[in-house]
């Protein structure tokens, strides 16, 4: 059953967010502030394939709860739900480990269709491999099985969007890859956001493998078009 945490303090919006979910065939925990959020998450041993956070709720924040929830599970689907259009947010909620963001108001099929699409990503992490290859990239090692990446041995902690990423990446040495190409290729030909999100997600990753990020080595930025993986032959084995 696909399971989902619900986190928003506004009860009429959580009552339409739960309605939609349920007749998409989600089963659907939801609560009203991010203390219970963390709560729920604990007791249910984070059994949830997505969590829907709002961001302005009093006492303990979507972000904060963001935040916590990703140091907890590398694997769950986070999606920010906020009322704000404005850029910081969007951008925060990502940096922070969340997956995607809806702005308030949607439509019962932008909502299905976004959480959805996280969902197919997040359950692809846990689908076996039939054999176990690697692709090889400079320091880096990509396995296909574990959907891990390390680097010179040491596993590199990622959320599923960014193996996702290095993933396509690596398939794609050296070529550059244009930022629409990447938005179709990780979210979907049905995505309702904008290509802001993949350069917060490339940020982010450079965060976690480059020595220097404001001076990446493997991650070059194609200024005008999108960005370009180099780190060595690549190899699948």
């Amino acid at each position: 059953m696909k399971r989902i945490l619900v986190c928003e303090d506004e009860e009429v919006i959580r009552d339409f967010v739960v309605i939609n979910l349920k007749r998409a065939g989600y089963d659907v925990i939801d609560v009203s502030c991010g203390e219970d959020a963390l709560r729920v998450f604990d007791e249910e041993n984070g059994n949830f394939d997505i969590a829907l956070l709002d961001i302005m709720m009093p006492g303990i924040d979507g972000f904060q709860v963001c935040k916590t929830l990703r140091k907890k599970s590398s694997t769950v689907g986070i999606i920010m739900l906020s009322a704000k259009t404005q850029e910081m947010d969007k951008v925060s909620g990502l940096m922070l480990g969340a997956d995607d963001y809806i702005t308030k108001p949607f439509s019962p099929s932008e909502l299905t269709a976004r959480i959805d699409a996280i969902y197919r990503r997040v359950s692809m992490s846990f689908q076996q491999e039939p054999k176990a290859p690697v692709i090889e990239s400079g320091p880096f090692v990509l396995n296909l099985k574990s959907r891990t990446v390390s680097k010179n041995g040491k596993v590199i902690d990622l959320t599923q969007v960014e193996y996702q990423i290095l993933e396509y990446f690596m398939n794609n040495q050296n070529t550059a890859l244009d930022r629409s190409s990447i938005l179709k290729h990780i979210w979907g030909d049905n995505y309702y956001g904008d290509d802001k999100i993949v350069d917060v997600n490339i940020r982010r990753i450079r965060m976690k493998i480059e020595d220097e990020p404001s001076n990446p080595k493997y991650i070059a930025t194609i200024w005008g078009f999108g960005y370009k993986w180099s780190a060595g032959d690549g190899a699948e084995k």
